[in-house]
């Protein structure tokens, strides 16, 4: 008998940088990866969308992002906590 194990979601962590959309957030997530060839740490920002369902995100909001189903063209992330107002 196999049990399968199912994967912990991939969260995210960032701030908010835009809510001007409607039931939208614009998060920006900072990360930190090694140069491919001289190895010195370079910081690299994503932007996601995320799905704000009660508008209460502010601009400079630190948030906590989980995956979601795919909610439009390019929202497939929700904004599961308000880490930081």
């Amino acid at each position: 008998m196999t049990t399968t194990m199912r994967k912990k979601p991939k969260n995210f962590y960032g701030s908010v940088v835009s809510n001007k959309m409607t039931k939208t957030v614009i998060v920006a997530v900072t990360r930190q990866v090694a140069h491919p060839l001289y190895g010195k740490r370079i910081r690299r920002i994503t932007k996601f969308k995320a799905h704000d369902e009660g508008n209460v995100c502010q601009v400079g909001d630190r948030v906590r992002l989980t995956p979601s189903r795919p909610l439009s063209k390019d929202k497939n992330w929700r904004v599961a906590e308000i880490i930081k107002k």
